[in-house]
């Protein structure tokens, strides 16, 4: 599969996502400011992870749309997610302090840590390639991270009732 062909399944995906997103929010039976606050947080994970990939393949295209298309794309790739998921986790961590730990059960702090686990992988994969590598592959493995992590939290969201929790 070309890295073009890759990217643009990568956007649908993405934007799906970004889709199921708002289908959630108006099937929830109250009005989501009356949603606790790790609900709030969970569909701020949910769209940030839907979000930033489809950034990132539009970002990637709009490289390879360059003719010749530059010989360090993919550090390029790479160095602009690496900007961009460091600003989400300056931002993401003021959102997440909204959350209590009581609020936390086991599984949903063995979620959040196998996938902050993974995600280390990606970014240290990113920094990789930046140096060193210039590959498609750790480029593309982190949206791959991004959107897993967006999975997770649609079907989290779809799962479990507002109560439950």
């Amino acid at each position: 599969m070309q890295p073009s062909e890759a990217l643009d399944i990568v956007a649908q995906v993405a934007v799906t996502l970004a889709g199921f997103a708002g289908i959630v929010v108006v099937f929830r039976p109250e009005a989501l400011h009356q949603w606790s606050a790790l609900d709030r947080f969970r569909l701020r994970l949910l769209l940030i992870n839907s979000a930033l990939p489809l950034v990132f393949a539009l970002f990637a295209i709009l490289l390879l749309s360059i003719d010749p298309a530059p010989t360090v794309i993919w550090r390029w790739c790479s160095g602009f997610s690496l900007v961009v998921d460091v600003a989400f986790l300056i931002s993401g961590r003021s959102l997440s302090r909204s959350v209590s730990v009581p609020d936390l059960n086991v599984t949903t702090k063995m979620i959040y840590y196998s996938v902050s686990l993974v995600a280390l992988l990606a970014f240290t994969l990113q920094v990789i390639n930046l140096v060193r590598w210039n590959q498609f592959w750790p480029f593309f493995f982190g949206l791959f991270v991004h959107l897993v992590a967006a999975v997770v939290q649609f079907v989290r969201m779809i799962i479990l009732s507002p109560a439950r929790e």
